[in-house]
């Protein structure tokens, strides 16, 4: 979970995977949204990868990258757990009560 985070503390890469939200799109695609170089943007497409969060595939001379959501999923789910909000609903009524 640590490289999830770590990958989601820069904001181009947390824009990037809002990019990714509407489908695949092309590395040069997606590096044309931002004022940084060519290699700084593969730097973040890496940190990407490492940490499970974007998948990239080779489709002609182009890398298209998707996001891989059960990895989005996954730390989600754990940091809510650590956080003591596992999912568990407990009944209650509108003034908080349980029931």
């Amino acid at each position: 979970m640590a490289s999830v985070f770590d990958a989601l503390s820069h904001p181009i890469r947390r824009e990037v995977l809002e990019l990714l939200k509407g489908g695949g799109r092309s590395a040069g695609d997606l590096a044309d949204h931002f004022d940084v170089s060519k290699p700084t943007m593969s730097g973040h497409f890496a940190k990407l990868r490492e940490a499970g969060l974007i998948r990239g595939e080779q489709q002609g001379g182009s890398i298209i990258y998707t996001l891989n959501m059960s990895t989005l999923e996954e730390a989600l789910m754990g940091f809510m757990g650590r956080m003591g909000m596992d999912g568990a609903k407990q009944d209650t009524d509108p003034e908080g009560e349980k029931s």
